[in-house]
């Protein structure tokens, strides 16, 4: 943290020493701020207890949340935190401490290609199933990651997060951390009381947004057993990460095979201890780190730095790649050799192919594992592969088939209303 500035009673510690950020008029109240003078971007919020505001300076957009200054630091120290330990939060500029009624602003980076889950629900089908089982793991992982640090959140809700697609997944980002405590470990009440308030939270918003819809009292139904199942999600996947399987001294394939489970939901493994339960038995115990294993492993291949599930998605194309390399040389490909010419003549063409085909709108790696998964289930329809064309076809025109994650891409669209889109032909 730089002391940037300190005026008076004004503390102004930014962390990203910005002239145009530096030049904002902090000394008056955010809402008071003129906007003939100060660039405001007019950006979407949902429900909040403070006053949020957009502000573009050297070309970067922040975020500016008007809060009491010990919520304001306590905020600005959690987020610190979970930014240290790579969590799923948004980024801080920085704090600012006023000269009048306790009065601060927290500033934070500004979550690009992210948007809140009322644009999503709005504007995809109320049949759209998928989309939600979508949001609601991503709503658990975020949870689990943030018990798993030791993070109570206190108000856990779909209001609070933002979201960003990743390959076939979505993930969910902390927006509001406000209430968020940070302590050595959680006791197994702090964590039943999160995620209560996370469980009546998400039902709330979701019925909240089949109200606004108008949806028929069956479809109601449906949605709120769904939200109320997200607690589910997050007890499982706790289990999982936390399971102690007691195995036979000589069991190596189950014990394989719990590192191999966990590697494929993206968890890489720091340390498996096996200790002594009973007669010839062993309690198997594992050290879970982050949730970058498969992003970890493609950049060490090819330089690229993508979310975890696109990261997924990416090496599986790559593989195939090396596949194909091998059956048309009569060889084995070195691993090495095989993602640079990946690189060169798979990912960085599809790229723009897919990228073009969406009309430039989003994340152009996400636009590439949609045109992968598109083609793979248009080759599972047609019973064999079906090539690229029919998949850019499908992007071009919007009419990736079922519920595919390419669907949540039409979100992005700008416009001035958030029309419900139909669902997609059956092929």
């Amino acid at each position: 943290m730089a002391e940037a500035l300190t005026r008076g009673r004004l503390d102004l510690r930014l962390r990203v020493t910005s002239p145009e950020l530096l030049a904002l008029p902090w000394r008056h109240p955010l809402a008071d701020w003129d906007v003939t003078r100060v660039d405001f971007r007019d950006i979407p919020v949902g429900p909040s207890r403070h006053l949020v505001r957009f502000v573009e300076a050297d070309g970067r957009l922040w975020a500016l949340k008007a809060l009491p200054a010990r919520v304001a630091i306590r905020e600005y120290d959690v987020l610190r935190d979970m930014e240290a330990r790579s969590l799923s939060a948004v980024r801080t500029g920085g704090v600012v401490l006023q000269p009048f009624d306790d009065a601060a602003i927290l500033v934070t980076h500004y979550l690009e290609r992210s948007w809140q889950y009322r644009r999503l629900l709005m504007r995809l089908p109320a049949s759209s199933s998928a989309h939600r089982a979508r949001l609601f793991d991503a709503m658990a992982s975020l949870l689990v990651d943030l018990h798993r640090n030791g993070i109570y959140w206190g108000d856990c809700s779909l209001a609070n997060t933002l979201f960003m697609r990743d390959g076939q997944r979505i993930q969910a980002w902390m927006v509001d951390a406000e209430t968020a405590e940070v302590h050595p470990a959680l006791s197994d009440g702090q964590r039943r009381l999160d995620l209560e308030i996370m469980t009546e939270n998400v039902t709330g918003g979701l019925l909240d947004v089949a109200a606004r819809r108008d949806d028929p009292p069956d479809q109601v139904a449906d949605v709120f057993a769904e939200a109320t199942g997200v607690g589910d999600r997050y007890e499982h996947l706790w289990g999982v990460l936390h399971e102690e399987p007691v195995v036979e001294v000589t069991d190596q394939d189950r014990i394989e095979g719990r590192v191999r489970g966990l590697n494929d939901l993206g968890f890489a493994v720091d340390e498996v201890r096996l200790e002594a339960a009973e007669h010839e038995l062993l309690r198997m115990k594992v050290a879970v780190a982050g949730r970058r294993f498969h992003t970890d492993q493609l950049r060490a291949l090819t330089g690229l730095e993508v979310g975890e599930g696109q990261a997924t998605i990416l090496l599986s194309d790559l593989r195939a790649h090396r596949t194909t390399m091998h059956r048309d040389l009569g060889h084995d490909v070195g691993e090495l050799v095989a993602a640079r010419r990946w690189l060169v003549d798979r990912f960085m063409p599809g790229v723009e192919a897919a990228f073009a085909a969406v009309n430039h709108r989003g994340d152009p790696t996400q636009a590439y594992c949609d045109l992968l998964e598109v083609r793979w289930l248009l080759s599972e329809a047609a019973g064999a592969d079906v090539g690229d064309a029919p998949a850019l076809d499908a992007l071009a025109g919007r009419i990736a088939p079922g519920e595919s994650a390419a669907n949540i891409a039409f979100v992005d669209e700008p416009t001035q209303e958030l029309p419900i889109i139909p669902p997609p032909p059956v092929l």
